[in-house]
């Protein structure tokens, strides 16, 4: 787990978290719906967390309302680029541009088949984007929101 100095965000993602990132796998085998309803999963982990981080931040001795505010904006900006956009669209860029290769390169082989390679790639770059991804979205937080936002005070784990 990576806590930042000034950040009320903890790098740990549930399973749910990372219910986009599997929606997008399977965009090409799946109903639009099914993807979309990911979305709505993953969306619900980062509302689930924000709640928890400011309900510990209101808990801590003499926190203040700015600072549960705080704690809640940092918590929601971080987990809804690291958990839901940025690894959305990762992943569904990774997917589409492997469908795109692989009728190029391998045109004889069913479309069915070359769904199904999409997806398993779409599943294994899953594990290699996390860390990259939240440090990105810490890197650029860093130099942009948090600059204004006061995280001195931390929740409890």
């Amino acid at each position: 787990m990576f806590q930042h100095k000034l950040c009320a965000v903890t790098t740990n993602h549930s399973f749910s978290g990372y219910a986009n990132e599997v929606g997008e796998s399977f965009r090409a085998l799946t109903p639009l719906w099914f993807v979309r309803s990911t979305y709505g999963v993953a969306s619900a982990y980062v509302v689930a967390d924000t709640y928890d981080k400011a309900t510990k931040m209101s808990k801590q001795p003499g926190s203040t309302q700015r600072a549960v505010t705080h704690a809640a904006v940092d918590t929601l900006l971080w987990q809804a680029l690291a958990s839901v956009i940025v690894p959305g669209f990762t992943i569904n860029r990774v997917c589409a541009a492997s469908l795109v290769v692989l009728a190029k390169a391998l045109p004889a082989v069913p479309l069915n088949t070359r769904k199904w390679v999409t997806t398993a790639l779409g599943l294994g770059c899953i594990p290699f984007i996390v860390h990259p991804i939240d440090t990105g979205v810490h890197w650029a937080m860093d130099r942009s929101v948090r600059k204004y936002l006061d995280l001195s005070e931390q929740p409890q784990k």
